[in-house]
């Protein structure tokens, strides 16, 4: 869901591939200054046994994404379900076959972001480390923050400069993610 103080000129759902509706949980608000989307990225599961699907539909959401970014500037939100860079999560070298941190979903984050967007707590903040988005609810993860970083706020290459900030509340519980932000100038 997206809850709004200014009402979108329309909105819209998925990601208009017919191969991948009802997975991915998009949500398009157009705006008249650029296009907010909101996402939950499709999980490669344990043993990475969705990863082929995973694949194609990270190949599918660049695709919309770029098509969007083609017209205005975008913003996208979301739990993107990898920790991008191994400084996005606690434990990198125990978790590097694990979904969210393969090398497959990790490019395919490199490859989002080199098709002109720009992650933009990394942008703010490229040596921030121990700074996280989501813990297990195992072993005590959130306490001793052993956690991922892997909800984001990205944006068009074009809205670099108007980043304010970017933020991360951890200490907002009620969940094994906690909530992000972005301070944008539009």
């Amino acid at each position: 869901a997206i809850f709004t103080r200014r009402e979108p000129l329309c909105a819209t759902y998925d990601i208009g591939d017919s191969d991948h509706v009802g997975e991915g949980r998009c949500i398009t608000l157009e705006y008249p200054e650029f296009y907010l989307v909101t996402v939950y990225t499709p999980n490669a599961q344990d043993g990475l046994a969705r990863l082929p699907y995973r694949m194609a539909w990270e190949d599918a959401f660049r695709s919309y994404l770029k098509s969007l970014d083609g017209r205005k500037p975008v913003v996208v939100c979301g739990d993107m379900n990898v920790a991008h860079q191994e400084i996005d999560l606690k434990n990198p070298k125990q978790n590097i076959h694990s979904a969210g941190f393969s090398y497959e979903e990790r490019q395919k984050m490199t490859d989002l972001l080199m098709s002109g967007f720009v992650d933009t707590f990394r942008a703010l903040y490229p040596d921030a480390a121990g700074r996280y988005t989501w813990w297990s609810y195992f072993r005590r993860a959130r306490e001793t923050n052993a956690g991922w970083r892997i909800d984001y706020f990205i944006v068009s290459e074009r809205l670099r400069e108007k980043i304010g900030d970017a933020l991360i509340y951890s200490d907002v519980y009620g969940s094994d993610h906690c909530p992000v932000g972005l301070v944008l100038d539009v």
